[in-house]
């Protein structure tokens, strides 16, 4: 049986929460450590991911009390609107906010878990867990990485 494509059906607010996670591609890009800038709000992404983040699973291995171990880990349900600016543009959440179609690589798409990260989209082959680096925060920033 072929599964309903409830993301072109109903809009993001009216999502069950088994939905809301379903739509999830698994890149990780919103675990990656952010700074923001006091004086002008730019936030600048990092390619070091929080200690719970699991790179080669991309997924948090403390999703259920997440928000606890890490105040800074915004729940994206409870607080979309504050988080939408800083997602990557690849985002499914971002997308259909914006009114765009899920990439053909998106797991709903395609079929495959897999996808994301053969399209090089994921972070699981560029970030580093907090916990392993040795240096300055500043020294991890991506320069030319955008949302």
């Amino acid at each position: 049986m072929k599964q309903e494509r409830f993301w072109e059906t109903k809009p993001l607010v009216d999502l069950s929460e088994q939905e809301w996670e379903a739509l999830c591609d698994g890149c990780g890009k919103c675990c990656l450590l952010k700074l923001e800038d006091e004086d002008t709000q730019e936030i600048v992404f990092t390619n070091l991911c929080c200690q719970y983040f699991e790179l080669n699973i991309c997924q948090c291995s403390r999703y259920p009390e997440r928000s606890k171990l890490v105040p800074d880990c915004l729940d994206l349900r409870s607080n979309f609107n504050e988080c939408l600016p800083w997602l990557p543009s690849t985002c499914a959440y971002r997308l259909l906010a914006n009114g765009e179609p899920l990439a053909d690589w998106h797991y709903l798409i395609s079929g495959r878990r897999e996808s994301v990260h053969e399209a090089g989209v994921s972070i699981r082959s560029y970030a580093l867990s907090e916990e392993t680096a040795s240096d300055d925060i500043d020294d991890h920033i991506l320069s030319d990485w955008r949302p």
